[in-house]
């Protein structure tokens, strides 16, 4: 089911009626959960079958995770629960891309080898509910938090509709606590549930799919070298349009939690006023950044192991953050670039922080120490941060022709038509999809770059009624209008 369905819409009304009739916390609980289900379901139901599956074990494993005392037998169980997660994320999601792989690497060696090509169905979200019971039974053996009483709020807590099939990611602590006493939303969290759902579908409907996906799809699309503008506009299309999709999503999904009385984390702060790379992680799929770090850099030893290894374990998380997304090359590499940013980025600053150091012991002044490429931790809003936005900004674009690209093939082509321009390449392009490009991402850069340190709810609740009223309803009739044209979020396919 997706929420930019009017098949949502009915379904959400019946859950928020259902929500807010005195029934009791238990049933409400379990409205929820079934309600949950039929919201999977409506994709593909015997799928429903993993969710049971990787709920019942991980609800169990995580308990005796927390209660077993013999080291072996603990680290047994995580095992069991690892090879159980990952185990049917890497059939489901990488089954067909390994076997691929394998066929090639074998034949290369000389070996005549010519597999059936596996019929795997990916189910919806795999990748984002198994992220969300692997924390669960981590930190049960790490005895970071006390494992869940309930199988109903655990159940709940894993296919709770509003962030199964693409995220945010939460962790037991930010939403099992919830669970466990009567939860309703007041007027003010009704509003602005409601206004957060409508935000999200007008980014992914009027914006994302409407405005954007057009010019990406053709540039994209294209088999021959294009010219640079084509490029480089289908490009920037594409950065607007997974932004306004993925974002708008999250949106979403925090929105209908809201409405019901729940609050979900925060996955998007303005990304493209980054100053810098580690800047951008922090603000681009937020929950799923902070998972990488605290579940696979921290204990690849992080910054802790000297230089070069942080160098290392960098590389990794952000390969496997690639390869998270997608069973492609191109996921891989995206992954890579973004992997040698960050380390670039460090070199830079390690040189400027140990040079500042030296200055400093040589003058005795503690002042002497300026910005380095990442400037300080609050970015604060002037021309030179500004420049060094736009640069991040440019430098994820490269990486999102990778991200979008089908293949290497496609993507390096792509690559020469934005930095070699030749007039006799393929125009794709009208000129008002142009216009509608060359509009809209420099409102979007501007907009992120006022709002950086701020909310949406903020602005909205400092704007008079009149005003929010308009441009509510403005994004009501543009979504309405949009609507044939709207398709699938594009993060559900990971």
């Amino acid at each position: 089911m997706l929420f930019n369905s009017y098949t949502f819409i009915v379904f959400f009304i019946i859950v928020l009626i259902l929500h807010n009739l005195p029934f009791s916390w238990k049933t409400k609980k379990i409205n929820l959960l079934l309600a949950s289900y039929v919201f999977y379901a409506a994709w593909n139901p015997p799928f429903i079958l993993l969710l049971w599956l990787s709920t019942v074990v991980d609800f169990f494993v995580g308990r005796a995770l927390y209660t077993q005392e013999n080291k072996h037998k603990k680290k047994l169980l995580l095992v069991v629960s690892l090879i159980g997660n990952l185990g049917m994320l890497c059939f489901f999601k990488y089954g067909g891309f390994l076997l691929e792989n394998f066929t090639f690497l074998v034949n290369a060696i000389g070996f005549n080898f010519h597999p059936a090509k596996p019929n795997i169905i990916l189910p919806a979200g795999i990748s984002f509910y198994t992220f969300t019971t692997l924390c669960y039974t981590i930190d049960m053996y790490k005895k970071k938090s006390k494992p869940v009483e309930s199988m109903l709020d655990f159940s709940l807590f894993v296919t709770f509709f509003p962030h199964l099939v693409a995220g945010p990611i939460v962790r037991p602590p930010q939403l099992v606590p919830q669970f466990q006493s009567p939860r309703k939303a007041n007027s003010q969290q009704l509003f602005q549930g409601l206004f957060l759902l409508t935000l999200g579908l007008f980014m992914k409907v009027f914006l994302a799919d409407g405005m954007l996906s057009g010019p990406a799809n053709n540039s994209f699309g294209a088999t021959t070298a294009l010219q640079s503008i084509d490029a480089w506009m289908g490009v920037l299309a594409f950065s607007g349009q997974i932004f306004f999709d993925f974002a708008g999503y999250s949106l979403c999904a925090i929105g209908a939690a809201l409405c019901l009385g729940f609050v979900l984390p925060n996955n998007f702060l303005y990304p493209y006023a980054a100053v810098g790379f580690t800047d951008f992680w922090r603000r681009w799929h937020i929950t799923l950044s902070s998972w990488l770090r605290d579940y696979l850099y921290i204990p690849l030893g992080g910054n802790r192991a000297g230089k070069y290894r942080t160098y290392f374990n960098l590389m990794i998380t952000m390969l496997l953050g690639g390869l998270w997304h997608g069973a492609k090359w191109t996921f891989v590499a995206w992954g890579a670039l973004h992997g040698i940013y960050l380390c670039v980025e460090k070199l830079f600053r390690d040189v400027r922080k140990s040079s500042a150091q030296k200055t400093s012991i040589a003058v005795h002044e503690a002042n002497v120490v300026r910005a380095s490429f990442v400037p300080e931790i609050n970015h604060p809003k002037n021309l030179k941060n500004f420049i060094l936005a736009l640069g991040t900004f440019f430098l994820v674009n490269v990486t999102w022709v990778f991200f979008r690209s089908t293949d290497f093939t496609s993507a390096w082509r792509m690559l020469h038509s934005m930095f070699i321009n030749n007039p006799k390449n393929t125009a794709v392009l009208s000129t008002l999809e142009i216009y509608k490009v060359g509009i809209i991402i420099p409102i979007l850069l501007i907009t992120h770059w006022m709002m950086r340190n701020t909310q949406a709810l903020t602005v909205a609740g400092k704007m008079p009624w009149w005003l929010l009223g308009i441009v509510w309803s403005a994004m009501i009739v543009l979504i309405m209008l949009s609507q044939n044209a709207s398709s699938a979020f594009i993060y559900f396919q990971f």
